[in-house]
């Protein structure tokens, strides 16, 4: 019998280890998953490689992540926020690593991860700083960059439906990276606000299939 339920967020985590690179959803406070940030925390893994939207603020997720120093490396769009302290001060230190995405541009690299497609070109971040080193080509007479596309280790992923098979459905804006994160990660780990017995989601409304996700916790709340 398939269960991808697991009984509590450090059990769902028990095995991420120091330098594992991990894919965190969330479009500010919209789909993040806090309980398991706090849990990865406590946890312990240090030396992280943490891709999201944003390096979090106000000391709670990724940024109590950050300022609890286990992260090595941030990947994001928009690092910096108000109340992005933990971030901030790390990074004028030489205390952590930065890689800035345009944030279209990182939807897509960790898309292209997930169907196993190795890079893209695109003509966004061409000619800029962003651009410096990798390898550029006219496509149709357009400038292009190519990106190399995002694969993780793990997946931590908000979701507000789940059964025991880890098929997941999402609410509103909480869906933003979830889907595409849970097809580029070796280890998809979802916190969900609901457990639902099996064939209670409707095919149709699956936004994740259970074949991206192994394991599922519930936490409660909302997405």
């Amino acid at each position: 019998m398939i269960q991808k339920i697991i009984p509590s967020v450090a059990e769902a985590l028990r095995d991420i280890r120091d330098g594992s690179i991990i894919l965190v959803s969330g479009f500010g406070g919209a789909g993040l998953p806090i309980f398991l940030l706090d849990a990865l925390v406590e946890q312990g893994a240090k030396d992280l490689t943490i891709v999201s939207n944003n390096a979090g603020n106000s000391g709670i997720g990724i940024a109590k992540l950050i300022g609890a120093g286990r992260v090595k490396k941030m990947v994001c769009s928009f690092p910096r926020q108000p109340e992005s302290g933990a971030f901030d001060d790390l990074y004028r230190d030489g205390k952590i690593e930065l890689e800035l995405v345009p944030q279209g541009t990182l939807a897509e690299r960790i898309r292209a991860g997930g169907a196993g497609i190795g890079g893209f070109y695109t003509p966004t971040g061409f000619g800029t700083e962003l651009a410096v080193g990798k390898d550029t080509r006219v496509i149709d007479g357009v400038n292009q960059v190519f990106e190399k596309a995002i694969k993780a280790d793990y997946a931590l992923v908000r979701a507000d439906k789940g059964d025991r098979w880890g098929n997941l459905t999402y609410h509103g804006t909480g869906r933003n990276f979830g889907p595409v994160m849970a097809t580029a990660a070796a280890c998809t780990i979802a916190q969900v606000n609901k457990v639902v017995e099996l064939g209670t989601l409707h095919p149709e409304a699956i936004v994740t299939p259970g074949i991206f996700v192994k394991r599922v916790v519930l936490v409660g709340g909302t997405s």
